[in-house]
C-alpha cells in the first residue's frame, strides 16, 4: 500500500497512547472511531510495524496513514449532465428510471466514475457518492460527495435542513393557493411546503404543475403528502391514480429542478437549476 500521510512525532508534555493522539496529526482521520478503524484494517504503521490502539506515543516516532486499496468497480456507462465539480463535491442530473443506488449495476451511483474526476484530496474517497436520493421515477439534481470530509458535511447539512431542494409536480385537479403539509410519515414529523405553478384544462381533466419543497427527508415524501391532500401526481403507480387517455403508462412527472446549499468546505453559497423537462413544457400543447 502507499503511503497517504506521514507524522513525526515531536517533544510532548505528556504520555498519549495513539487513539489519542492521531486524531490531530492526519487530515483524512479526525475521529476516535476513525483512528480505531484504521488500525483494525491495518492502515496505520508506527515505526514501520502495523500500529495498535493503544500502543504509547513518544518523541521521534513515526507515524504512516496507508491509502486503503481501491478494488475495481464495474462502472455503469451512463451519461449524465454535470453541473459542477470540483474535488469535493459534485451536482449532477439524473436521468427518470435509475435508481441512486443499490445492490444492482444500473444506479446513478455506479455511474458517477463514468461521468465525474478523481479527487486528488488527501480523504478522496474511493469513487463518488450520491449525497442524498432521488427516487428511481424521479429526475433531477442530484448532489454528491468526492471526499469523505464533504460527505459527512453533507449529511449533517441535510439533517440540519439547511440544504434546499425545489422539485415540480404535475398532479391531478386545480391547486389554487400554496400549501403546507405537516402530516407526519410512518411515525417520523415531515413537512411539505407546496406552490401553484401553473393550471392546465387538458383533455381529461384539470391539472397543476406544482412547485414543493420538502423540509424534511422521508421517503416518497412529497409523492405521500400531495397524494393525502388530493393532489395525486401524474403517473404515480405507488400512490396516485390509475392514468387514462393522454398520460396512460407515462412517466412520473416529479422533476428535482433546483438546490441551494452551502459548499461544505469553501463555504460559498451555492444554487443551480435545470430547466424543466420537454415533456413539462409541451403541456400546453396536449389541451
Amino acid at each position: 500500500m502507499k503511503i497517504a500521510e506521514t507524522h513525526i512525532v515531536p517533544a510532548i508534555s505528556k504520555e498519549i497512547r495513539l487513539q489519542e493522539y492521531a486524531v490531530s496529526i492526519f487530515s483524512s482521520v479526525t475521529t476516535r472511531s476513525a483512528v480505531k478503524k484504521a488500525v483494525k484494517k491495518g492502515l496505520i504503521l508506527l515505526d514501520h510495524r502495523p500500529a495498535q490502539t493503544a500502543d504509547w506515543i513518544h518523541e521521534g516516532q513515526r507515524i504512516d496513514l496507508l491509502k486503503p486499496e481501491v478494488y475495481r468497480k464495474k462502472i455503469f456507462e451512463l451519461k449524465m449532465d454535470v453541473l459542477f465539480e470540483d474535488d469535493f463535491i459534485a451536482v449532477v442530473h439524473k436521468p427518470p428510471g435509475y435508481a441512486t443506488s443499490g445492490n444492482f449495476f444500473k444506479t446513478a451511483q455506479n455511474a458517477l466514475p463514468f461521468n465525474l474526476q478523481p479527487s486528488i484530496e488527501l480523504d478522496a474517497l474511493p469513487f463518488p457518492l450520491p449525497a442524498h436520493r432521488l427516487d428511481t421515477p424521479t429526475s433531477g439534481i442530484l448532489l454528491c460527495a468526492k471526499t469523505k470530509k464533504s460527505l459527512v458535511a453533507l449529511h449533517k447539512a441535510f439533517a440540519a435542513k439547511k440544504i434546499q431542494k425545489h422539485y415540480y409536480a404535475l398532479v391531478h385537479n386545480k391547486f389554487l393557493d400554496p400549501l403546507e403539509i405537516n402530516t407526519p410519515l410512518e411515525g417520523k414529523p415531515a413537512k411539505t411546503i407546496a406552490k401553484p405553478f401553473k393550471y392546465f384544462q387538458l383533455k381529461n381533466g384539470n391539472f397543476s404543475l406544482i412547485e414543493a419543497i420538502p423540509l424534511s427527508g422521508r421517503t416518497h415524501q412529497i409523492r405521500k403528502h400531495l397524494s393525502q391532500k388530493a393532489y395525486p401526481i401524474v403517473g404515480d403507480k405507488e400512490y396516485g391514480i390509475e392514468e387514462i387517455g393522454i398520460f396512460s403508462n407515462k412517466l412520473l412527472y416529479l422533476f428535482a429542478g433546483k438546490i441551494k446549499f452551502q459548499h461544505p468546505i469553501h463555504q460559498e453559497e451555492l444554487e443551480f437549476e435545470l430547466r424543466l423537462p420537454k415533456r413539462f413544457r409541451n403541456l400546453e400543447n396536449l389541451g
